[in-house]
């Protein structure tokens, strides 16, 4: 085993230990730590399955806990290519159609890609667990292709839309060390609470046209 992928092991021992001394619950990393900014490793047997299988577990737990739709493996200190997902989609219908928004069932994918699979995109408020208290707005492909594996090794090949593309694809990107205001407008920039009093509406229409900042084309149809 190489240097790189003992420090992942360790990683994976630190986060264990600590959930188990927490409830199944393990620390979510913050903006600022440079393992958010790393790109991950991918997953190659560094541990056994069972562990995997007991870091999604863990990471499921904590997803659920904070609350989140998705949780990166960097998100707890860990430099491994793996995301856990799960979206109840429980909001406003007006909402959930605007924004495409329907379940995801629990997921977990290791190693995971995606590219567009359509030049139509996108833009609404997201947030991030490891930049809690703000919200800002993100374009995105409205459909993507993601490949990637399941934790018994099954290649994954599939093309993911609306809301759930969008968790993917924010997913993916912290296994690049890509944050998403990286990606942001950042004049969208809000606090939580700014955002439930002033751009709660299912479109991010009136929240461009106040803040001064540009939607892709497709939304203005």
């Amino acid at each position: 085993m190489n240097e790189a992928d003992a420090v992942i092991v360790e990683q994976i021992r630190t986060v264990l230990a600590a959930a188990a001394e927490n409830d199944g619950i393990a620390p979510i990393v913050e903006a600022g730590d440079p393992v958010l900014r790393t790109a991950t490793r991918p997953f190659d047997g560094q541990v056994d399955d069972s562990t995997v299988a007991e870091l999604a577990e863990v990471m499921h737990a904590t997803m659920t806990a904070a609350p989140g739709v998705g949780l990166a493996a960097p998100q707890i200190g860990i430099g491994l290519s793996l995301f856990v997902a799960e979206d109840p989609a429980r909001l406003d219908p007006e909402i959930a159609a605007v924004r495409e928004r329907t379940p995801l069932p629990f997921r977990v994918v290791l190693n995971a890609a995606y590219e567009p699979a359509t030049g139509e995109e996108v833009a609404f408020y997201e947030g991030c667990l490891s930049i809690p208290g703000y919200q800002a707005v993100v374009s995105r492909p409205r459909r993507i292709h993601l490949r990637g594996h399941t934790l018994d090794g099954t290649p994954i090949a599939e093309e993911v839309s609306g809301w759930s593309a969008r968790i993917v694809a924010h997913e993916t990107d912290h296994l690049a060390g890509i944050l998403y205001l990286d990606r942001a407008e950042m004049r969208s920039l809000a606090t939580n609470a700014a955002v439930a009093r002033f751009w709660n509406q299912p479109s991010t229409r009136t929240a461009a046209a106040q803040l001064g900042f540009t939607l892709p084309s497709s939304m203005l149809l």
